[in-house]
This record gives structure tokens, sequence and C-alpha cells, in this order.
């Protein structure tokens, strides 16, 4: 009953924020175009619903890469430009998204989408059931990553301790998803996004990841 009712919001909403933050949208562009030679937009092929690739569009903040690129799950610091890295904090780049929501490749919330390179690798076996929802502009695992993955420099660091509880909370995500969960991860999106806005850098520890490291400490692992 509640998908229906889901993507008429999804078309709504997004439909009226990309009206009223069309100044930062042209903003954006005008510094990307000053800041670093390339395209404004950037965009990759990400596994959707039942793992149906589409492309996913964010607004470019980094230099192209030079030679070919590494498979690494945290961002290189070298590449990203100053008004790259504004925008990436402030989670700006993300707002091309929100006309992949309108076209029904995402929804406003829902987990993060996988590139095609990896969703064989990491949505599998038990997490295989996050292919079973439209991936979304943010989840429990987005925030954790805005707050927590993104302080991670190395690589296989972030793939040992950050990437495994990413997909527990997609996971759960997709055992709970609600009207009433949805709105809360939305309210609790935009709350953090102010905080970092005024500064804040050091963050509580949500209430999934407690509830993880809870069941983890219960089963021994």
């Amino acid at each position: 009953m509640y998908k229906p009712v889901k993507r008429f919001l999804d078309i709504i909403l997004c439909l009226f924020a990309v009206v009223a933050l069309s100044p930062v949208y042209l903003l954006t562009a005008l510094g990307i175009e000053l800041s670093s030679p390339g395209t404004i937009l950037y965009h990759s092929m990400r596994a959707g619903i039942h793992k149906k690739p589409f492309k996913f569009y964010k607004f470019r903040s980094m230099h192209p890469p030079k030679g070919k690129k590494k498979d690494m799950f945290i961002t290189d610091p070298k590449r990203v430009f100053p008004f790259g890295r504004l925008i990436r904090r402030l989670k700006i780049d993300e707002l091309p998204q929100l006309f992949n929501v309108v076209k029904g490749d995402m929804s406003i919330v829902g987990p993060r989408p996988m590139t095609v390179e990896h969703v064989d690798e990491l949505y599998c076996g038990k997490y295989a059931m996050i292919l079973n929802v439209k991936p979304g502009l943010t989840s429990a695992a987005s925030l954790y990553d805005y707050t927590v993955g993104d302080t991670y420099k190395d690589n296989e660091a972030y793939r040992r301790e950050v990437l495994p509880i990413k997909l527990e909370m997609e996971k759960m995500y997709v055992e709970r998803q609600s009207f009433a969960y949805d709105c809360n991860l939305v309210w609790r999106t935009i709350v953090t996004i102010l905080q970092v806005l005024c500064g804040k850098k050091k963050f509580k520890d949500m209430p999934e990841y407690l509830e993880i490291k809870g069941r983890a400490k219960q089963d021994g692992v």
C-alpha cells in the first residue's frame, strides 16, 4: 500500500525541490566551471531495483583521473578541488539525483545505489534483498558514511570497518521500511547537513549502529 504513495511523494517533493533549489543548481554549475576543466555533471552506472542498471548523476567535485581509475571506496583527496570539497561536504553534489528520483530510477529514501562493478560482490547472500527496493538519496547507511565513513583515509580499513556496518544498515532499512521511518531518515539527514554547515564534526552513535553492535555482542562476534 505504501509504494504508490511513496512514488507520488517522491515526484511531488523532488519537483518542488528542483524549483526551489534552482539558484543553487546555477551557482554550483558556475562554481564547477570556474574551478576545474571538464563537465559540470559526473555520472556512473549504478545498480537499481532488481539490479537494473541506470545512470547515476552528481555534480562533479573532482578533477578527471589521470590514467586508469583505481578501485576505491574512499575519495582520493588529491583529486578534489576546493569548491568540490565544499559541495561534497554539504551534499550539494548529490542534487542532480533528484532527477533520478523523478525518472523512477531512485526514491528519496532507500539504500544507496551500488556501482555495477561492486554490486555482485557486496549485495549477495543475505544482502541480496537490498536489491528488492529502489535505491535512495538518503538512508541510515549514507548518514553513517557521511558522519563516519568520510573520516577514513585508508581504503582497506574502510572496506573492513565501514562497509559491513553500511550493509547491515541497508538490510535493516529493507526489513523495516515504512512512512514513519522514511520521514525519520529525511529529518535526520536535513539536521545532520545543517549541523555540518554549522561546523559540527563529531556525532553521536546512530541508533542503527548501536543496535547492530548490540546484536553482534550478543552473538559473540
